[in-house]
């Protein structure tokens, strides 16, 4: 069993971690207010500092919200790269900038370090049931060193090329993502302000071709109206300028992403920061001034 340093205990780093205890695994984290009750209770440890859980640890992994944070764990003051020791893998599994991705590696690999990216989609779901979908880039040693330790968080698991390449991958996923979510919430709209019953249209088309877990799952939130997060708005957004930055340069136009993302603009600047991004219906039901279900 390895020694884990577990950086990120949020919505989705909680159960990943659980299920890393579970696994027999001996983790440590660093300490951030109080530690969640559960995984306490499976053994895991706190440290001060990410440069003390790196000097316990044979593997760290980072599950954090954005790009500046990945980097300031690793290489800020009291950071990772300074107790790091030969050898030591580095799995970042936040979801980041591809470029920077890979300066990080670049840097990691001088200290004496293996890194790979390896960001996530599923959501909270796919975190609570070790069902995610894992992107990785790295080196084909540094994927076989992670992977055993991937399967036990997720389900599917591609190496999809170099340092930055999972990066790419989950920029392409979130991408269609939103836009999936956008075209359910649109449908679901339409249907419910032309008076369909939403709950028989949404089990219709489960039947045919416009069938998709985001259907699945986002469309009965919108019906059912529960958008506590899964998946913040707020970090879908982070998301989808790394999508509009990296379009710019590649001279590349993504005019669906740049909608979607002032629809999750409007959601924000109606309080919804930290809804569920399938709460991206709310700013579609303000244009229409009709909300799914309503007669």
């Amino acid at each position: 069993m390895s020694k884990i340093g577990f950086i990120g205990l949020g919505i989705m780093g909680r159960p990943m971690a659980g299920h890393l205890l579970d696994a027999g695994h001996e983790l440590t984290t660093v300490k951030r207010g109080s530690l969640d009750e559960t995984l306490a209770s499976k053994g895991m440890k706190e440290l001060d500092t990410p440069k003390a859980v790196a000097e316990g640890a044979e593997v760290v992994i980072t599950m954090v919200p954005d790009t500046p944070d990945v980097e300031e764990v690793l290489f800020g003051e009291g950071g990772v790269i300074e107790g790091l020791k030969p050898g030591t893998l580095v799995i970042d599994m936040s979801s980041i900038a591809p470029l920077a991705t890979q300066e990080f590696a670049k840097r990691i690999h001088e200290a004496g370090g293996e890194y790979v990216d390896a960001p996530v989609s599923g959501g909270e779901g796919g975190a609570i049931n070790a069902a995610l979908t894992i992107m990785v880039g790295a080196t084909q040693e540094g994927f076989e060193r992670a992977n055993p330790l991937l399967e036990i968080m997720g389900k599917t698991i591609t190496h999809i090329g170099g340092h930055g390449a999972g990066q790419t991958c989950k920029v392409a996923n979130q991408i269609v993502v939103a836009l999936t979510i956008e075209a359910v919430s649109e449908g679901l709209l339409f249907a419910s302000k032309a008076g369909a019953d939403v709950s028989k249209v949404r089990e219709s088309l489960l039947g045919g071709l416009a069938q998709s877990k985001i259907l699945d799952v986002h469309g009965q939130r919108m019906i059912d109206r529960t958008f506590d997060p899964g998946f913040k708005i707020k970090l879908h957004q982070k998301d989808l300028n790394l999508a509009l930055e990296g379009a710019r340069s590649l001279d590349l136009a993504l005019p669906g992403t740049a909608n979607a993302q002032q629809l999750f603009q409007a959601c924000v600047a109606n309080g919804g920061a930290d809804w569920d991004h399938a709460g991206i219906l709310r700013a579609l039901e303000r244009l229409a001034d009709h909300e799914v279900g309503s007669r």
